[in-house]
């Protein structure tokens, strides 16, 4: 049987004053938004700063985020390791004014695998052919743009299809 790890993820939807939203490119074609994995013991909304803060350099202090305004689960393999994760990814809304991004606070691994950054509008997300995740991003962002966040988080479907076959592993 192959050992899954569990791994919860902190992300942000950046927008800035123009409704737009900041996603990077990975390696394989796919946009995605700025975060990533929780450290031992760290609560969300600590790991959403700190991610947002080494993937863009943006300064937020964990309180200024907000609340969770959607989550996804699923599995996915990690490109760098082969190893078989399943995440938890919950999701915080903020919007910045007069930001440039930077990105001299990536990992060696973000270094190689993300490629380029760009701010995307509600109409670019709609019509692209392009691979961006969260699934389910246009309807969301459409609310949170208008000022109408989700009483509760949105459910956003899972990205990476392939392992749907595979249940929910017991959180440890």
């Amino acid at each position: 049987m192959t050992e899954i790890i569990m791994r919860p993820s902190a992300r942000v939807l950046l927008a800035d004053q123009d409704d737009r939203i900041l996603l990077f490119r990975g390696s394989d074609g796919t946009w995605f938004t700025p975060g990533g994995g929780l450290d031992p013991g760290e609560p969300v909304e600590v790991a959403a700063a700190r991610e947002l803060r080494e993937e863009t350099g943006y300064l937020v202090t964990p309180e200024n985020l907000g609340r969770v305004v959607a989550v996804g689960a699923g599995h996915w393999r990690g490109g760098w390791d082969g190893l078989l994760y399943y995440s938890v990814e919950s999701y915080f809304f903020l919007r910045v004014t007069g930001f440039t991004v930077d990105t001299s606070g990536f990992t060696d691994h973000e270094r190689r695998d993300i490629g380029e950054h760009r701010w995307w509008s509600v109409a670019d997300l709609r019509t692209t052919g392009e691979n961006v995740v969260p699934w389910g991003l246009v309807g969301l962002l459409e609310r949170l743009h208008a000022g109408q966040p989700p009483a509760d988080p949105v459910r956003l479907p899972w990205h990476h299809p392939e392992f749907a076959h595979l249940a929910a592993p017991e959180p440890h």
